[in-house]
Order: C-alpha cells, then sequence, then structure tokens
C-alpha cells in the first residue's frame, strides 16, 4: 500500500475502523455469485439486520418488491458494475420490518485478495424525497392561488422585467386567460407609475425600495378608461439577484371619486363666480342706465340746437353725421346693457316656459361681440315654430353662450378661410311631447373623447361655467347634453329639453314667462335701466 510520506502509515485494521464508523450503508457482494459478503454496522442499522443475519439474505431479499426492483434486475444492475467498473442507479431498500428506503445506489468493482467483489454504496434520500414531495406540493398550492387569488401580484427583477405574476395581475394587463411566458414583459411597457403622487420610472422605484415604497400605476384600458392600482414595492432579501415583490389593490372607484369631488368643487367655484358675475352685471346695468339716458338727452338737445343752423351749411352736415353716429351707439350700448338686464333680472333659478328661439335672440348681442372680433360669422337656422321648452332661462342661456363662445374660440384658433360658426333650433319627436334642441356646429379640430367627463377650466376669458356644468344644469332639467363629430369636419354640440305642447289661450312673453296659466313666475316689473327691453325710446323710461 502506497501512503503520503508526509503522513503516518495506516494499518489494514486502519481502514476497516473508518468503514465501520462511516454512517453510509456499505455492503460487498461477491462478483460472481452476487452473495453478500460483507456488511458496515450502518447498512445492518438502515435494514434492520443482525451481522450475522444481514449476509445470508441475497440482494433482491432486500430490495422492494416492485417489479423493477425484483432478482433479475439487481443482478443485472451488480454485473454491470462488474463489467464496466462501476454504476449508478436509485434503487429501493427493504428493511426486515418492511419499510421501503429509497436509496442512491452506487456500485464499484474492486478487487479483493479473494478476488473481484462489488461494493454498493446506499445513500438515504428518503428525506430529500420528502422534500422534494412538499416542494412540489407547495409549487402547486402556489400555482393554485395565483389562477384563484384576487390578490394584484408582481415579481420582477431589477430591470422591471416581470418574472411572475397572479392571473388577476395579468388580467389587469389585457392577458387574461393566456399564457405569459416570465421575463419577457417590462411593467412599464404596460402601466404608467407614480410615486408620491409624481410620474416615476422603475430606476426610481428600485432607489426607493429600501426596503419598501409605496406606488401606484396607471393601466389605461381599450376603451380609453384607466385602471388604478395601488400598493407597494418590496425589495426580497436574501436573493441571489435583486428581485422586487409588488402587492397591489384596485383604487379605481377611489381615484375616480376624488376626480368627481374635485369637479363638483369646482362647479361650485364656477357657481360662486357666476353669482358673483351677476352682481357686478346687474351694479353695472343699474349705474350705466341712468348716463346712458342723459347722454341721450344731452345729444337730443345738441340736435335741436343744429336744426337751428343754416340748410345744407357744411358744419350742420358734419354734426348731424356725428350726432347720428353717437346715437347709434348710445341704442347699441343701451340694448346690450338690457340684455344684460334681462339675463341678471333675477337671481332665483325659476322654471319657465320658454321658447329656445327666445333664448338665442336674448343672447346674440353677447355671441355677435365674441365672433366679430375673431373674424367667425355666425349663421343662425331658427325653427319657423317656437321650440316650447321648460326649463330656468338664465342657466338655459349660459348654457347657449358656453357652446357659442367655445366654438367660437375654436373657430379662431385655427388657419382657415372659412369661419363659421352654425346655430340652430328645432323641435324633434320624440317620447312623449318631443324635445326641443339647440345645435351649435363649428368647423374645427374635433374632439377625440368625450368633453363632458372633464372640466375645461384653463380659459383666461368667458363665462367660467364649462361644459361640465352645462351638463349638469341641462340634465337637472331632465335633458340630455351631448358632442359629436361635424360630417364634414368640426363638431357639434347640442342639447335637448322636453318639449312643452302649446294649450289654448296660453301664450309666452318677452321673458319665456306664461301669462295666461298657473306657471307663471314673479319678475320684477321696474326695469334697472328704466327701459324696456324691447324699446330704446327716452319717451318710455319708467320714472323709477
Amino acid at each position: 500500500m502506497t501512503v503520503d510520506s508526509r503522513t503516518p502509515e495506516l494499518a489494514d485494521t486502519d481502514f476497516v475502523a473508518m468503514m465501520n464508523a462511516a454512517d453510509t450503508c456499505v455492503l460487498l457482494h461477491d462478483a460472481h455469485t452476487k452473495e453478500i459478503l460483507w456488511a458496515n454496522p450502518a447498512a445492518c442499522a438502515m435494514l434492520g439486520f443482525g451481522p450475522g443475519e444481514i449476509i445470508s439474505p441475497r440482494a433482491h431479499h432486500i430490495s422492494s418488491a416492485a417489479q423493477q426492483y425484483d432478482r433479475v434486475v439487481a443482478r443485472a444492475l451488480l454485473q454491470e458494475a462488474v463489467d464496466r467498473g462501476a454504476g449508478r442507479v436509485e434503487w429501493r431498500l427493504r428493511s426486515k420490518s418492511g419499510r421501503v428506503i429509497p436509496t442512491d445506489a452506487f456500485a464499484i468493482r474492486v478487487e479483493l485478495a479473494r478476488g473481484p467483489a462489488v461494493m454498493v454504496q446506499y445513500r438515504d434520500i428518503e428525506r430529500e424525497h420528502r422534500t422534494d414531495s412538499e416542494q412540489r406540493l407547495a409549487e402547486a398550492y402556489v400555482e393554485t392561488l395565483t389562477r384563484h387569488t384576487s390578490t394584484v401580484a408582481f415579481m420582477l427583477d431589477a430591470a422591471g422585467v416581470i418574472l411572475s405574476a397572479t392571473d388577476t395581475a395579468l388580467g389587469y394587463l389585457g392577458f387574461s386567460g393566456q399564457h405569459v411566458s416570465p421575463g419577457c414583459h417590462e411593467l412599464a411597457s404596460f402601466a404608467a407609475i407614480r410615486v408620491g403622487g409624481a410620474s416615476a420610472t422603475w430606476r426610481d422605484v428600485t432607489h426607493g425600495a429600501d426596503p419598501i415604497l409605496p406606488v401606484r400605476l396607471e393601466i389605461e384600458q381599450p376603451g380609453g378608461q384607466s385602471v388604478w392600482l395601488e400598493g407597494s414595492v418590496e425589495r426580497l432579501p436574501q436573493q441571489p439577484a435583486d428581485v422586487y415583490l409588488m402587492i397591489l389593490h384596485d383604487v379605481s372607484e377611489r381615484v375616480r371619486d376624488e376626480a368627481l369631488r374635485e369637479l363638483e368643487t369646482r362647479r361650485e367655484n364656477y357657481l360662486a363666480r357666476y353669482n358673483a358675475m351677476g352682481d357686478m352685471a346687474m351694479a353695472i346695468a343699474h349705474e350705466l342706465g341712468q348716463p346712458l339716458a342723459a347722454a341721450r338727452n344731452f345729444l337730443a338737445g345738441v340736435r335741436a340746437r343744429v336744426e337751428a343752423v343754416e340748410a345744407g351749411d357744411e358744419q350742420e352736415r358734419q354734426f348731424r353725421y356725428g350726432l347720428d353716429g353717437a346715437s347709434r351707439q348710445i341704442d347699441r350700448a343701451a340694448a346690450i346693457v338690457s340684455t344684460l338686464r334681462a339675463f341678471v333680472g333675477h337671481l332665483e333659478h325659476v322654471e319657465q316656459l320658454v321658447d329656445l328661439n327666445d333664448i338665442v335672440r336674448e343672447c346674440l348681442p353677447f355671441i355677435r361681440l365674441r365672433a366679430e372680433p375673431a373674424g367667425v360669422r355666425l349663421d343662425l337656422r331658427l325653427s319657423a315654430e317656437p321650440v316650447r321648452v321648460r326649463c330656468e332661462r338664465v342657466l338655459t342661456g349660459q348654457v347657449v353662450l358656453n357652446l357659442c363662445f367655445n366654438a367660437i374660440e375654436e373657430m379662431a384658433a385655427c388657419e382657415t378661410p372659412v369661419r363659421h360658426v352654425l346655430l340652430a333650433t328645432e323641435r324633434r319627436a320624440d317620447e312623449g311631447e318631443g324635445v326641443g334642441v339647440l345645435t351649435v356646429a363649428d368647423r374645427g379640430r374635433g374632439l377625440r373623447r368625450d368633453p363632458f367627463t372633464e372640466s375645461f377650466t384653463g380659459k383666461a376669458h368667458g363665462s367660467g361655467i364649462g361644459l361640465a356644468l352645462s351638463h349638469q344644469i341641462i340634465t337637472r332639467q331632465y335633458g340630455r347634453i351631448w358632442s359629436e363629430p361635424r360630417p364634414d369636419g368640426g363638431s357639434v354640440f347640442g342639447f335637448a329639453l322636453p318639449a312643452v305642447p302649446a294649450r289654448v289661450g296660453e301664450t309666452l312673453s318677452e321673458g319665456g314667462r306664461s301669462l295666461d296659466t298657473a306657471d307663471r313666475v314673479r319678475r320684477p316689473t321696474v326695469d334697472l335701466l328704466g327701459v324696456h327691453p324691447e324699446c330704446s325710446d327716452p319717451s318710455r323710461r319708467n320714472s323709477g
């Protein structure tokens, strides 16, 4: 026996002592007969035989009774080690008590003094099998949970690539019922990440997850509406590479409720602004009434003196031209202020019987004031018959103004030689008594989505009510408001209010109020300007 000269020489009995002390099961078989020649104490303990008992059975007597472990197979495996020098196989031993023990069997040919033999080392792998079985069961449980749980969970790597996800999470990304290969998709390709209310990248998330970071995802759905998910990202410890667990829950309803609350707050601000505008308009109308009347009187006096000048005099002609121009401007200012007074004459929101054509006529001075400087031509196509509806005249007029102002601003922003806005009214057959319809059509750029779900608040001028509040005003009156693309380009905005049939003996006044029915409403009888809305003649001025 050759040994390293630096180590003490070992005797043969020393190797026997080491083999007896080993915890690996070792059996020594005769190379020809395959009988068990020797077994170490570990083998005796595993199989439950005494040192003398274990030598008598043959190899197949200590093997499982299953067919793949019968005597012929056992002898063939031992012979393979004799012929090739070594062999390895998973083998099931059977102890004296009948317990089946899974083992990893390694057989090697050894040359003994008495002749060739096969030494088989059996390593007990029952615990490994049990661990593998438990792991497979755990994996099955996890797979079942990922398929049926409502939790939104993602496992991601350091680059934001999805390693695994629950079926619910994949459904939010549009993969419902589909197999998704791990490591092929980045989360940022499907969702916008927000941290602390601000847009963020996955790099920002990994830097902030120390170890947990609150996040929110916005996932746009095919219909255009977004789904909001909120939760946290956690960096998992003791991993060979950075792995992140993202647990989320759907907060779309909460986000939409918050948006609605914000919209309601804006609407309340609009209403407050509208009321302030009304107060201002009333004050301006009151203050301008007397100066306009006085200016008219002064002009009348100057005209009387000019008439005393010799006819045909050049100065007389120039005076008359200047006075006529001033009178026309004062008449125009009086008409505008009168219409303004009519809009804010009563601050109570009163439901009335109104002709939509009358509302349009009341709004025309304001619409033209906005259209003319912008180079927009206003075309009217009013119904030949009264379009009678029941509504709040003042607020409905504000909706008309808002739709027209938006159309004028849209046309003014377009570089087109044709700048037309068409304002039309009609009565349409519908359920019951039908509806009164008003539409405003432009030839602008159009809209890509329904504007009545948003609040247009970025204007520096305008009525300040906005389309969102216009929607509220119309729907509160059991009507509907809409927008749609114009067939040859641009948009059409319109609203419909329930129509009211004409009844015998019933008439509509200038203000839209029925004079002969119980629908009468209180209205101020004193004109703040001292001028009837349809007349600018100072002789008809009210003394109050």
